[in-house]
């Protein structure tokens, strides 16, 4: 029996996270090993949706039923979601609650490590790749909130440091001053 036959025949012919019938297809959870038990059944919602959950954290709302699946993977890809979305509140909730056994937890955790190692990397404003350490100036004017001063065009930030889980945002000193600067009005010096 095919691999996309054993998942229908184990999830009904539905989406094993949110429970839709039409366009499904098997989605491998990695680490994989192209069996059943290291995939899942999905539509084409979810699967648009699994690796950028927070473009449309409101349709996960679906994993509040699927979390509680038998299944270890769609347990792992439910924990991994909502883990990736946590900062809405409702999904902490819903991780609060969750329990995994501790090999299908390490999966879990092993899979968004991988995920996060494949994290866009942060760019200048022409798409070079920046670097903690790295130099860069300041394209534009930049007033900056609360310390009474504007970051002038032309200024250069030398020793920056990345913003760890936000890829638009480096953090530097300017006037001796540590802020937060927005990549895109920047390019690597």
């Amino acid at each position: 029996m095919s691999l996309e036959n054993q998942l229908r025949e184990r999830a009904e012919n539905r989406c094993e996270l949110c429970g839709a019938t039409e366009n499904l297809k098997v989605r491998e959870v990695p680490p994989s090993d192209g069996t059943a038990d290291r995939a899942i059944l999905v539509c084409e919602t979810c699967d648009s949706l699994i690796d950028t959950p927070e473009a449309n954290p409101n349709h996960w709302h679906c994993l509040n039923e699927s979390m509680w699946s038998p299944v270890p993977a769609v347990q792992v890809s439910a924990w991994r979601i909502l883990k990736q979305i946590a900062a809405e509140g409702w999904p902490q909730d819903l991780l609060d609650m969750l329990y995994l056994e501790p090999e299908v937890q390490a999966w879990a955790e092993e899979g968004l490590q991988e995920a996060n190692e494949e994290a866009p990397a942060v760019r200048d404003a022409n798409g070079n790749p920046l670097a903690d350490g790295d130099s860069v100036v300041i394209l534009k004017d930049l007033p900056v909130k609360g310390a009474g001063f504007t970051a002038k065009q032309g200024t250069k930030v030398s020793n920056i440091r990345l913003v760890p889980d936000d890829p638009t945002h480096i953090q530097g000193k300017v006037n001796g001053v540590s802020i937060f600067l927005k990549t895109e009005f920047l390019k690597k010096a």
